[in-house]
């Protein structure tokens, strides 16, 4: 895993200073090595910090030429089906100098052209310079979960894994994308190519961009998208879906596998990461497997199912002690999560991943398993909502909705709910998991003049058109919560402690399958969650196992905004007339209400976050 960075000067020659500085904003993606090209006009330069994974040799550098001299890459990720790749091409007569999977992205570019992306199985966001057609090509993973943003402005083009190299060129004027700042308030995260921040965009997951730098000119498209849902559920028995899951899970964890530095599964004990544990263990005697546990807070002990799992699968098993999360480090996710994403469990994910570092440079995790098979509990709302209530009339179900809105205040048990009762599950898709609905938004904000109400209409684009609720459902966590929540999450806070993070369930092929094959009441109905996947479960885990449970990565969040330092920090954040840019009353209000046992508290987490990176990186409004 690795952090690039790079820039066109129109102006004149690239300033090799910014370059570095910007390479070595994100040291922390990539501590074992460093590099800077510039070309020979001198206008275009690519820089690269580099995480060791695979091929260690300096072979292995980057920014790395081809051996023709005419392609340049900074490559961030992975290509699991990299060994393949290299077969064919070798095969085709193409020349390679190392064995990492960087040479193979050249190599497969030379062949195929911008093609080359139907090729990789793996994560990943680079740029490569074709010296002889003189444009840049960059792409970012199916899934989304390497990084990518890119601006042009100021006669000049930038690209980086992580927002804050684009900032350090002190020239860049940091002003607040409202559209992005609407849709974070009222999701928690900027979705698709927006950006929080004016003149810079983010490349979407399974889009690839072309800059031709003669013209000055982007062209992007999508290489890639979710397959069409068949709804065969009547051609195929249940037993070949159990076949091919599992098929394709055992092919996409011995892939993941493949490192050649120490490796390690992060083991919660629940379905998803247990059943990479049983699978992992049959390609690797005493698999690493690391717990976390969290001193003081039983409800978020793990430790008794994880130990289960990895006594029966003999791993090489580890219970780590998370230390107290202090308040304070909460200054330096705002910093590391430069474009702020709203979700509390980004604590936990940095502490475990800070732990596990010790140990080892690459963690597998279990993400994606809930998008593709239904894990979620608002997916088996949803569907007992559509099953019961579809006969009540429709000018009540509007009234409870309005009703709602007036008569229960924000945070209180089942608003969202009553408030979802106004959309047509026949073809709509209610905001189940909004911080901030239009309403609250003009009341939070009312102290400018702010007009940029757009968030909702922003993620109804972004709705799949499906005649079955828990594919529309699904498929919209999939293309808007996974890639800029979970994995947001996963990269940033994984990538500060310099650790390397996989995810099986998200080889494409396994997407695939979810998305095009699997039938819907193998994933979810209204009482039951992962149905194909508990299946898998029964066959391959330990019976004591326990296939109910579904626990969040999540901290006391609720406990700690009670009272004490927590309580104290958000309020001096929040209420600081000076400094603060939300409605003190309304502020105000969310306290109140959080005292009085309504559910505020990740909401005022957004806020804070929000605010403590504006001040960091004084950003204007």
């Amino acid at each position: 895993m690795c952090g690039i960075a790079g820039i066109v000067n129109f102006n004149g020659n690239v300033e090799v200073p910014l370059l570095k500085k910007m390479r070595d904003t994100v040291k922390h993606r990539g501590p074992d090595g460093e590099g800077i090209w510039v070309s020979d006009c001198k206008r275009i330069g690519l820089a690269h910090r580099r995480l060791s994974i695979i091929d260690l040799s300096s072979n292995g550098n980057q920014p790395m030429l081809d051996s023709m001299n005419e392609f340049v890459i900074v490559f961030n990720g992975e290509i699991y089906n990299y060994l393949e790749l290299k077969k064919q091409l070798i095969n085709k007569g193409h020349i390679f100098n190392s064995s990492s999977d960087t040479e193979v992205v050249l190599n497969a570019y030379r062949q195929w052209g911008t093609n080359c992306l139907e090729k990789f199985n793996g994560m990943f966001a680079f740029a490569l310079y074709d010296t002889t057609k003189n444009i840049i090509f960059m792409a970012r993973d199916r899934a989304g979960e390497k990084p990518l943003f890119y601006g042009n402005f100021d006669k000049r083009f930038y690209f980086a894994s992580e927002l804050k190299a684009i900032m350090a060129d002190q020239r860049f004027n940091k002003r607040i994308n409202k559209k992005a700042l609407d849709c974070y308030l009222a999701f928690g995260y900027v979705p698709g190519d927006l950006c929080i921040l004016e003149n810079i965009n983010k490349l979407p997951p399974a889009h690839s961009l072309v800059y031709d730098i003669s013209k000055d000119r982007i062209k992007i498209w999508k290489y890639w998208e979710l397959p069409n849902y068949k709804n065969n559920s009547t051609s195929i028995n249940s037993i070949e879906y159990l076949e091919e899951l599992e098929r394709l899970l055992i092919d996409a964890v011995k892939r993941q596998l493949i490192s050649d530095v120490p490796l390690g599964l992060l083991l919660s004990g629940g379905i998803d990461s247990s059943l990479i544990t049983a699978i992992a263990s049959r390609s690797v005697n005493r698999v690493k497997t690391f717990t976390i546990t969290f001193p003081g807070f039983s409800e978020f002990d793990e430790s008794k199912d994880a130990a289960l799992i990895a006594n029966h699968f003999s791993t090489d098993h580890m219970e780590l002690e998370c230390p107290e999360i202090s308040v304070d480090l909460l200054s330096k996710l705002a910093r590391q999560f430069d474009e702020p994403m709203a979700d509390s469990s980004m604590f936990p994910t940095y502490l475990v991943t800070k732990l596990v570092r010790d140990y080892c440079t690459v963690g597998i995790g279990g993400d994606g398993g809930d998008e593709l098979f239904g894990g979620y509990h608002h997916y088996n709302r949803l569907l007992w909502t559509e099953k019961n209530l579809k006969y009540l009339p429709k000018s009540f179900k509007l009234i409870l909705s309005k009703i709602s809105n007036s008569f229960f205040p924000l945070g209180m048990k089942g608003r969202i709910w009553l408030q979802s009762l106004k959309y047509d599950l026949k073809s709509e898709l209610p905001l189940i998991a909004s911080n901030f609905d239009v309403a609250t938004r003009k009341m939070l904000m009312q102290d400018y003049d702010y007009e940029n109400y757009v968030a909702e209409g922003i993620r109804n684009l972004s709705i799949p058109t499906c005649d079955e609720l828990l594919q529309r459902a699904t498929r919209t966590d999939f293309i808007n919560y996974l890639p800029e929540d979970i994995l947001v999450k996963v990269d940033r806070a994984s990538m500060l402690n310099s650790l390397e993070m996989r995810a099986p369930f998200l080889d494409y092929r396994l997407i695939e399958f979810a998305f095009r094959d699997v039938p819907s009441n193998f994933k979810t109905t209204t009482s039951n969650r992962k149905i194909i996947l508990k299946r898998l479960a029964k066959k391959l885990l330990p019976e004591k196992v326990d296939l109910t449970r579904k626990q969040g990565f999540a901290i006391p969040l609720n406990h700690w905004l009670k009272k004490g330092e927590w309580l104290d920090y958000f309020s001096d954040t929040l209420l600081d007339t000076n400094n603060s840019i939300f409605n003190k009353k309304f502020i105000e209000s969310l306290f109140k209400g959080q005292k009085l046992g309504y559910h505020n508290s990740e909401r005022l987490f957004s806020l804070v976050l929000f605010e403590h990176w504006r001040r960091e990186y004084s950003v204007e409004m």
